[in-house]
């Protein structure tokens, strides 16, 4: 293994243990279809949560039983019927559906036990009759109306895995049945939980589906990685009548709501995952982009100054450019007498980006040392620092800015810069420039 090799594995395992010290102590609910619950990969995902369990964090499932369900009723020739996802069907039905609820419920209790962990199926859902809506008898159906907090607190503080079954009961104990995945969201709610998963066959949330907004950060692949409550509005107001036709689609972007609405009572994210993709729940919690899509509320990524704390973690940001010829290299004692004119890019307290704004007395400005970890450079980060900066001097009253590069001009020339003489530097800078390295000078006007 070569040193770069070396520093990459690294660098990607501090990343892992910098999000166990994050979320441990803390509380994800993970919802899972039922699809997903028969497919070849629930063993695989099981495990993964076993392993998120073993970091500390408490767990919550609570497993879609529609499949299930549907099963039971076909076999005992009960019909039903489907409105706006709620299944109509008269009250004996009931039995069975509370059978199949709990038949998934124990599928995946006992896959838990045999990775060695106790899970516990209980019936901590206050559920009321939706009774008739618009001429509709919604008999079978509940809403839910109360959750025994209490109950599951102290299950999770004895470190076990509760489980819900999309049951709910009346306070005389009538079972109703609950949307599964309303039932989810309500749980993070009324727990305040850091996390909540949707884990959905094919839930992806890319440019192939939908209309992403220009201002939205898309992956390569054209997935969106992560929104913020802004951007989910502005997602959801440019599919307000796209994908009508398409009912897996539509119920997706229904999920987007839902995922709003419940950050906006305080979840601090929720994630979209496809359950198809194997590993995803993990790469989700312990790296800083999964394969989903995140909808936040929290502090979760953004531009801030640079403190003295930070400079071992730009000295590794800055290395591999260094090494490239892309920067100058620079020391620790460089960074320290110069510190308080960068600013980075914090992602889940982890520095991902970087640059420095220098003053010059004749009304110059200088960016310099922009550097974006390369798992980033496609996510639109490096031209929100340039941008920052930009404003900065602006309102510093700088004539304009200038940078100097070797590699990188078509870069700031995407971003407005032009091409200018080495000889309109100020004198301190034209002093340090070396006509053995060659940089080129372009220049942004500001007046």
């Amino acid at each position: 293994m070569n040193e770069k090799e070396l520093f990459s594995k690294a660098e990607n395992i501090r990343d892992v243990l910098r999000y166990v010290r994050k979320f441990k102590n803390t509380t994800v609910v993970i919802y899972i279809d039922d699809r997903i619950i028969h497919s070849s990969l629930f063993i695989s995902h099981i495990k993964d949560i076993c392993s998120i369990h073993e970091t500390g964090i408490q767990v919550i499932i609570i497993p879609g039983a529609r499949q299930r369900i549907d099963q039971v009723l076909e076999q005992a020739s009960i019909p039903w019927t489907m409105k706006d996802d709620i299944r109509l069907t008269d009250a004996h039905a009931l039995p069975l559906i509370k059978m199949a609820a709990f038949d998934v419920s124990n599928i995946i209790m006992t896959r838990l036990a045999g990775e060695g962990k106790t899970a516990v199926i209980g019936n901590w859902v206050r559920a009321r009759s939706m009774g008739i809506k618009d001429g509709i008898d919604y008999s079978s159906s509940g809403e839910i109306d109360k959750i025994n907090i209490d109950a599951v607190n102290t299950i999770l503080k004895d470190r076990f895995i509760p489980i819900f079954p999309c049951i709910g009961w009346s306070s005389v104990g009538k079972p109703y049945n609950i949307s599964s995945i309303k039932l989810a969201a309500e749980v993070a709610k009324r727990l305040q939980a850091d996390k909540l998963f949707f884990l959905i066959p094919q839930a992806e949330i890319s440019t192939q589906y939908f209309e992403i907004p220009s201002s939205i950060q898309i992956s390569p692949q054209g997935k969106i990685p992560a929104m913020n409550m802004e951007e989910t509005n502005m997602f959801l107001q440019c599919n307000e009548d796209k994908n009508k036709e398409n009912p897996e689609l539509k119920k997706l972007r229904n999920l987007v709501q839902l995922a709003q609405e419940t950050c906006m009572c305080g979840v601090s994210r929720v994630h979209i995952l496809d359950g198809l993709l194997d590993g995803t729940l993990l790469c989700e919690i312990f790296s800083d982009f999964g394969s989903g899509t995140m909808i936040y509320k929290s502090n979760y990524g953004g531009i801030r100054s640079m403190t003295a704390e930070d400079i071992p973690s730009i000295m590794n940001l800055i290395r591999p450019f260094v090494e490239k010829g892309i920067l100058l290299p620079r020391t620790e004692q460089d960074l320290i007498t110069t510190y308080t004119d960068y600013i980075v890019y914090e992602l889940d307290e982890g520095i991902k980006a970087c640059a420095a704004l220098h003053l010059y007395d004749d009304t110059q400005a200088e960016i310099a040392a922009v550097a974006v970890d390369s798992s980033y450079s496609n996510m639109g980060v490096g031209p929100k620092l340039v941008d920052y900066l930009l404003d900065t001097a602006r309102k510093k009253m700088c004539s304009s800015v200038f940078i100097l590069t070797t590699q990188t001009s078509d870069w700031f020339e995407s971003l407005g810069f032009e091409p200018d003489s080495i000889e309109t530097l100020p004198e301190k800078r034209k002093k340090k420039w070396s006509p053995e390295r060659g940089s080129k000078l372009y220049r942004k006007n500001l007046q």
